[in-house]
């Protein structure tokens, strides 16, 4: 015997105000982390990462720029490298993304995940075009052999500044 379960409109009205408000906290907490890293406060960074933060890099290996930082292994003050995110911008529930570059030279994009306003994941993608979608099929839809073909853009990297320039591009689905 299958179990409907139905959501009354204003219980949806509720999970919408709770999802948009979560964006928002999460993304406060990523522009928080950032303004703590161009002030040099370490205790707020430690305080806003997760002990087990798990990271994945895409780029040049001279360019670990920020798990430099984030470690200590380069202290803000005098990192080779500064972050100034030109944006910021919450999707999919848990992930923000920040992006930022400095003429034709660098460009980078970090994807942050947010768990109970602390940074579990971290993805940094460095001189790297990136497209990320959402996958999942909608609330409704019934997937048959769990394949669906809906795919939804998210973000898309966007720096003016390099139109010209060929970089590698990647997909990250979430």
């Amino acid at each position: 015997m299958a179990t409907e379960i139905s959501m009354s409109p204003k219980a949806a009205e509720f999970d919408d105000h709770d999802d948009e408000l979560e964006l928002i906290q999460n993304k406060a907490t990523v522009e928080k982390l950032y303004e703590a890293l161009s002030r040099g406060e370490a205790e707020t960074v430690a305080k806003l990462i997760a002990g087990d933060l798990e990271y994945w890099f895409h780029g040049p290996p001279r360019c670990h720029h920020m798990m430099r930082v984030l470690t200590g292994e380069s202290p803000t003050h005098s990192a080779p490298f500064r972050f100034e995110p030109r944006s910021v911008t919450a999707v999919g529930g848990a992930c923000v993304i920040a992006e930022g570059w400095e003429g034709a030279k660098a460009y980078w994009v970090h994807v942050w995940t947010v768990k109970d306003g602390v940074i579990t994941q971290f993805r940094e993608y460095f001189n790297t075009w990136l497209t990320v979608r959402d996958l999942r099929p909608p609330a409704g839809w019934e997937v048959s052999g769990g394949v669906h073909h809906r795919s939804l853009t998210l973000w898309q990297s966007m720096p003016r500044d390099l139109f010209r320039r060929s970089l590698p591009g990647l997909l990250l689905a979430i």
